[in-house]
């Protein structure tokens, strides 16, 4: 099974400075050995993303918790607006169904309480492993 095919993948980005900070993300295949998700521009993932495109994926669950004897793959993350992101969406759509809805609405709700509105999933983010 390619990584593209795993329900969550742990992404680990890094902050200026080198720490890794890693998050659970759906994942959704593109063409060839690529791969993608969606995220919001004002995530902490976006912002380090737009200073460094090296990452690592592992298959994990949900929570983060890596799946045993998974192996970390360094890769390359790009953020997209362009052809990508309207086919990341719709992927996304057709494997996660309604889940993509009750995220958006939660999201939606965590930001009118927190009285931080973030935009949901409005960029595409093509992952490249390294080879």
């Amino acid at each position: 099974m390619s990584l593209s095919d795993e329900k969550y993948l742990l992404l680990t980005t890094f902050r200026r400075d080198g720490t890794p900070v890693a998050t659970p993300v759906w994942v959704v295949p593109l063409e060839g050995d690529t791969f993608g998700f969606a995220t919001s521009s004002k995530s902490g993932k976006a912002k380090r993303l737009a200073h460094t495109h090296r990452v690592t994926v592992q298959a994990s669950d949900v929570r983060g918790r890596v799946k045993p004897d998974s192996p970390i793959q360094e890769a390359t993350a790009q953020l997209t607006t362009g052809a990508e992101y309207p086919i990341i969406k719709q992927k996304l759509q057709a494997k996660y169904g309604v889940m993509v809805s009750i995220t958006k609405f939660l999201g939606l709700v965590g930001g009118i309480i927190k009285r931080k509105p973030m935009p949901y999933a409005d960029l595409g983010v093509v992952i490249t492993p390294s080879t």
